[in-house]
């Protein structure tokens, strides 16, 4: 339904050139012995993008006027197909939420500044809260002549500005506990020496610095 949803987290295929396969699960949860093609992550220039892209232009705003943009610098091409095929789906995400709800979408730098500027044409580029660098565990890289790619992106964007953030925290490890040794009604805290300087706010008529 309408604006029914208060948080979306989306984790699409990348656009990596990569199949990807799933596994079904028994009632149980033990895994089946069948296994299948979930999805093959290598998109391709034809007819049904060319359609969704054309719908999409003559939708008009701001999210035709980026799809169109996005045809002259692209051209025919698989990243081209990729995007026809996210936009749609991304609009409708937009539909469901709430006017308090928040969307996150999981991607990798194969498309990460391609899909913020659909997703500003989307919701917004007012909307746009933050981009979460996850660095990753391990890097697997054969590549030689080049950095290893070594973090996904998470695109932050709510519906509106009225959004909901609840902040998670988690229990203290012991090297913190030693630290923060002090407690009161507030909770602990680490008592330290005021030595810190003060910041320079302003210079007076003869130069002089006044915190």
């Amino acid at each position: 339904k309408d604006e029914s949803v208060d948080l979306v987290y989306l984790d699409p295929p990348f656009n990596s050139n990569a199949t990807y396969n799933v596994l079904f699960g028994a009632a149980d949860g033990t895994k089946a012995a069948s296994q299948i093609q979930a999805f093959d992550d290598t998109w391709h220039w034809d007819i049904e993008a060319q359609a969704s892209l054309e719908e999409l232009i003559e939708g008009g705003g701001p999210l035709g006027d980026t799809m169109d943009g996005f045809r002259r610098i692209l051209g025919p091409s698989t990243m081209l197909a990729y995007i026809a095929m996210m936009a749609p789906r991304l609009v409708e995400l937009r539909r469901v939420m709430k006017p308090t709800g928040s969307i996150y979408l999981h991607c990798d730098p194969t498309a990460s500044h391609y899909l913020k500027l659909l997703m500003d044409a989307v919701f917004g580029a007012e909307n746009f809260v933050n981009e979460v660098s996850w660095k990753r565990s391990q890097t697997r890289s054969s590549i030689s002549r080049s950095f290893r790619r070594a973090h996904d992106i998470i695109l932050f964007y709510t519906r509106g500005k009225e959004r909901v953030f609840n902040m998670q925290y988690k229990p203290l490890s012991a090297a913190s506990l030693k630290l923060y040794s002090s407690e009161d009604q507030n909770g602990r805290y680490q008592t330290v020496p005021p030595t810190r300087e003060r910041k320079t706010q302003w210079r007076d008529g003869q130069g002089m610095a006044r915190g």
